[in-house]
């Protein structure tokens, strides 16, 4: 991988990087500004305490996938990104264009997956 590609997928994680830190942080916000508003009907509370689990549950997922980035920005710093951590072959430009904190190959990742389900 060439110095310019490891450039622009650093610029491709940081930038989602900022945009997950903002949706997590809206989120937060409008869920604490619908607590917030004096609702006091039962079906209103109801219904933001869903909203609040819904968003707590695509808060972790995507803090989930802070702790991805940060492992893939510390593997671009180490000169290691884009090697598959199961069989260390390069993992193909394109898998890395759509999932840039990849870990796995494809073919590795199918193991994993397939592993997981067990």
């Amino acid at each position: 991988m060439t110095q310019k590609d490891l450039e622009f997928f650093k610029k491709l994680l940081e930038d989602r990087k900022i945009q997950i830190k903002k949706n997590i942080d809206d989120a937060a916000s409008e869920v604490n500004g619908l607590r917030d508003s004096g609702v006091s009907d039962e079906f209103d509370i109801a219904s933001i305490n869903t909203d609040q689990l819904i968003e707590q549950s695509i808060s972790a997922q995507q803090r989930a996938e802070l702790d991805e980035i940060a492992l893939s920005l510390s593997k671009i710093f180490n000169n290691t990104y884009g090697i598959c951590e199961m069989c260390e072959e390069e993992i193909g430009m394109a898998r890395l264009k759509v999932k840039p904190h990849a870990r796995y190959c494809i073919t590795c990742r199918e193991i994993v997956e397939k592993t997981a389900k067990k």
